[in-house]
């Protein structure tokens, strides 16, 4: 009987926590727009330091400073579906470019 549990009881557990991220991602708005996103990353900036700094003194550590990151999720907002977009739209250009330069090539090796 064990047995036939402790799968179920595997499963149960990593559905729960795979809900309980999900809940946690939506609920601080990482899974909405750039600015609920650029939020969040303003809320983590002001809660993690204090956290830290609350465990190293139970824990005893000494960790050193962070450093500054200065990020705008705004900014970079699907910056590499938008390089990607780009560069397929040019592809078709850069292609008979390079086709014309490889053609001038082998006429001028064959003079």
């Amino acid at each position: 009987m064990a047995a036939r549990i402790l799968p179920v009881l595997k499963l149960a557990t990593k559905v729960t926590i795979a809900g309980g991220a999900l809940y946690v991602a939506v609920d601080y708005g990482l899974l909405g727009s750039s600015e609920q996103g650029s939020q969040a990353l303003e809320k983590a900036k002001a809660a993690i330091p204090p956290a830290l700094e609350e465990w190293m003194k139970y824990f005893g550590v000494e960790l050193p400073t962070m450093p500054k990151i200065e990020f705008s999720p705004v900014e970079s907002w699907n910056s590499g579906v938008r390089w990607t977009i780009s560069s397929l739209s040019e592809a078709p250009t850069k292609a008979s470019d390079y086709t014309n330069q490889g053609i001038q090539y082998l006429k001028d090796l064959t003079k």
